[in-house]
Parts: C-alpha cells; structure tokens; sequence
C-alpha cells in the first residue's frame, strides 16, 4: 500500500469516526429548549428585543404631535435608513423579521410552558390564586390573545390599510393623514386603547420575569426592579393611548 492509499484510508476512517461521534453528540440547542428554563430564556430574550421595539416604536408615533411634515419624514427615513449598502426599506424589513420570528417564539414558549404547568400541577387555573397573585399574572394568558389579535388588525390597518379606511383613503407613507383618518373612527380607536391596556398589564408582570430570569432580581433590589418594571409598563401604555386620544380630542387634526 503507497503513502497516498494510506493517507486516503486513514481520512476516511477520521471522517466515520466524527460522522458517528456526531450521531450520538445530542443537539444542545434542542434539549435546552425542551426544559422550562430554556423556554424561559427564550421568551426573556424575545421580550427583550420586543420592549426595545416598542420603546422605539412608541417614540416614533409621538412624532405626530410634531407636525404631517415630522411624522411623515419619520416614515421616508425609516425606509431609506441603511441605504446605499441596503436597498429602500430593507432594514425596515429585517427589523419585521426579526420582531416577527421573536413573537413567534415568544408564543410557543409561553403556550410550551403553560402546557408543562398544567402537565406538572394538574389543577384548575382558577384554583392557583397562591401561585399567580397579581392581577397582570392572572391575565397574562387573556392578555397575550388580546395583544396577538391587535397586532394581525394593525398590520392590515396601519401597514397594508386593507381594513378600517374608506377605498382610496389610505396613501402610502402619508402616515400623519392615515393617522388621523384611522383613529377618527371611534371603535378603532377605542379597540386600540383597550389593546394598549392589555399590554400594559402584559409588560408590567413580563418585563418583571424577564429580569428575574436573566438573574438581575435580587433580594436587595427586588422592590426596585419591580416599580421599574411598572413604570416603564404605564408609560409605553401612556405613549401608545396619547396619540388616538389626540385625534378623539382634535389635538391631532
């Protein structure tokens, strides 16, 4: 046998032997989603992604007490920002993305998680008073609905106007108009309101276990951590609720 054949056999042998070794190596990324603290640190990450996406988002939509010119140069910016490296409105997308593939992670953990709840402790929900004491825990669930079906209504609202506007009402990137043409439709408005309730009762028990679950929580800073949370819970929700009140009121016209 020549040094080349050799060398040809002994590749091959290395190559089963890490083909098999591989076989057997479980897939970590896997196994630490099937635990309850790989779900946990999932919806706490995603959370993460999302309370920054909607601190920016709330910032942005209050752009419209600025003025059609502001709000609407706020719109063209988002949608050329990246450019030339990125074509027109591919960073808006990215940012769609990810937020998208973070709320559906968040869902199936949340929804994972409460089905090992109840597999683990199967009692009636309303029986877990001692476990869930406060009012945003007990609604989370209810909560999290609410919100999933104000974000598919938002998107065919405000993003595609498939719904809510007269034909022909709803102009792309006029996003002050559409505003304040959304919003002059009372039930919109208020459907909007009570979705931004929800989500403030939402943000204010999450962002609490999100902090807990990344180990930020203390003994010593627990109470703080806690009104933190709280703060910034009601006023993402006051942000939110300030703009169809604005239009209600004829501030924003």
């Amino acid at each position: 046998m020549d040094a080349s054949s050799a060398t040809s056999g002994s590749i091959q042998r290395a190559a089963q032997v890490v083909q098999t070794r591989s076989s057997r190596t479980p897939n970590l990324i896997a196994l630490f989603w099937s635990t309850a603290i790989g779900k946990k640190v999932v919806m706490a990450i995603t959370g993460v992604i999302m309370i920054g996406f909607l601190i920016l988002h709330v910032l942005g939509n209050l752009k419209v007490f600025a003025g059609p010119d502001q709000m609407n140069a706020y719109a063209k910016f988002l949608r050329i920002v990246g450019e030339p490296e990125l074509g027109y409105g591919d960073a808006l997308w990215i940012v769609r993305i990810v937020l998208l593939t973070s709320v559906i992670l968040h869902i199936t953990a949340a929804v994972q998680l409460t089905r090992m709840s109840w597999a683990a402790r199967p009692i009636n929900y309303s029986d877990r008073r001692n476990v869930e004491t406060t009012f945003a825990a007990r609604t989370m669930r209810v909560g999290g609905a609410i919100i999933l079906i104000f974000i598919v209504f938002h998107i065919l609202h405000f993003t595609l106007g498939a719904v809510g506007f007269a034909p022909g009402q709803f102009r792309e990137l006029q996003v002050y108009q559409n505003v304040v043409a959304g919003f002059s439709v009372w039930p919109v408005a208020v459907f909007y309101i009570i979705a931004m309730a929800a989500l403030c009762f939402h943000l204010d028990h999450g962002i609490w276990s999100m902090l807990q679950t990344l180990g930020w929580s203390t003994t010593h800073n627990a109470a703080r951590l806690r009104l933190i949370s709280r703060i910034v819970a009601v006023l993402i929700f006051l942000g939110f609720i300030s703009v169809p009140l604005g239009v209600m009121t004829g501030l924003v016209r």
